[in-house]
C-alpha cells in the first residue's frame, strides 16, 4: 500500500491542487490543507477516525459498508487516517478496505501503539503493519501517554530505521493536559493529539499556543464530542450567517470551528456512512472563520 517517496510527494502535490487522478469530485476545488510543521508537508485539514466505527469485525456486509466509507474518504480528496490497537477490529478492517481500493491512494497512515510493556510495543506496531498492509506508518503515537517514557524511547529508534514518520502523543476527553504539556515541552516529539470542539475547549489556553509554539502538528480528535454535538444542537436550525463560512450543515459548522483554529492541522471525525463522510469532507471546501467568527460560533450554541 505504500507508494515510495517520490510518487507519495507527486500524489501530496496533485491532492493539494485538487487534482487527484483518480476522481473528479477533488478536482473541483482545492480542499484546505494545512502544513505539518516537522516535515511542511501539507495534508487535507479533514482526516478519518475510526474509533468504534471500524470495530465491525468479519461482517461481510459491515465490511463492505466500511469500504465504501473509505473510498468515498479519498474520492473527496482524504488522506489522514488514524486508529489504534484499542479500536478491536478496526485496524484489520481497515487493511481489508485498503486492499480492496486502488494501491495509489494517498494514505497518510496513522496509529498508535498502545500496551504497558515497552518491550511489547515493537511487536504491537509490527502487527499494526501487517493489519493495515503497510511498510511503516506515517505517523505512530502513543496512546493516551500509555507507558509514554518507554515507548517513545522505541519510537525514536523506530523513526531513525524509517519504520516511522512521525511520532507523536495522545490523550482525549480533555484529560492529562498537564502531562502533556510537560511532554510538549521537553520531548522530541512532532505530533500531538487531544479533543477539542466548540464545546470542549480546554485546549485553548495552553495546549494550542504551546503546540503553535513548539512548531508541532495537532491532530484534534472528537470533534463531534463522539455525536453529542448533535444531539444537543441538531434540532436547532443552522443560523442564517452560517453561510457566510460555507456551512450546509451542522457537521461543517463544528468541523470549520476547529480546523480554523490556526494551531490545529487536522481534525479526524469518524463515521459508519458515505452521506455523513461527504457532509463531513465539504467542510474542506469554501471559507473558514476567522476570530470574530469563531467567537460569533461559541455564542451562538451557548444560546442554544
Amino acid at each position: 500500500m505504500t507508494s515510495s517517496p517520490d510518487r507519495r510527494s507527486v500524489l501530496a502535490g496533485l491532492i493539494a491542487a485538487g487534482l487527484a487522478p483518480w476522481t473528479s469530485a477533488a478536482a473541483e476545488a482545492a480542499p484546505i490543507t494545512r502544513p505539518i510543521p516537522a516535515t511542511g508537508e501539507r495534508i487535507p485539514a479533514i482526516g478519518m477516525g475510526t474509533w468504534i466505527t471500524f470495530n465491525v469485525g468479519d461482517d461481510r456486509e459491515l465490511r463492505d459498508s466500511r469500504l465504501e466509507v473509505l473510498r468515498s474518504f479519498f474520492e473527496l480528496g482524504g488522506r489522514v487516517v488514524d486508529s489504534s490497537p484499542m479500536y478491536g477490529t478496526a485496524e484489520a478492517v481497515l487493511g481489508h478496505c485498503l486492499a480492496r481500493l486502488p494501491a495509489d491512494v494517498p494514505l497518510f497512515s496513522a496509529t498508535k501503539v498502545w500496551t504497558w510493556r515497552q518491550s511489547n510495543g515493537p511487536e504491537q506496531m509490527a502487527e499494526s503493519r501487517r493489519l493495515w498492509g503497510v511498510k511503516r506508518f506515517d505517523a505512530m503515537q502513543i496512546h493516551n501517554l500509555l507507558n509514554w517514557e518507554g515507548h517513545l524511547e522505541t519510537l525514536a529508534a523506530d523513526k531513525a530505521a524509517g519504520r516511522v514518520g512521525l511520532i507523536g502523543i495522545t490523550t482525549s476527553h480533555g484529560g492529562r493536559h498537564e502531562e502533556m504539556e510537560r511532554i510538549m515541552r521537553s520531548q522530541p516529539v512532532d505530533l500531538v493529539q487531544f479533543t477539542y470542539n466548540i464545546v470542549d475547549r480546554e485546549a485553548e489556553p495552553r495546549l494550542l499556543p504551546l503546540a503553535a509554539e513548539r512548531g508541532l502538528g495537532v491532530i484534534v480528535n472528537r470533534p463531534f464530542r463522539q455525536k453529542q454535538l448533535f444531539e444537543m444542537f441538531a434540532r436547532h436550525p443552522l443560523p442564517g450567517w452560517a453561510g457566510e463560512i460555507g456551512c450546509a450543515n451542522w457537521a461543517q459548522f463544528f468541523l470549520k470551528f476547529v480546523i480554523s483554529h490556526p494551531a490545529v492541522t487536522c481534525a479526524i471525525p469518524a463515521t459508519s456512512r458515505v452521506d455523513h463522510m461527504r457532509e463531513n469532507m465539504g467542510a474542506l471546501q469554501g471559507p473558514l472563520p476567522d476570530a470574530a467568527m469563531r467567537r460569533r460560533m461559541i455564542h451562538y450554541v451557548e444560546s442554544l
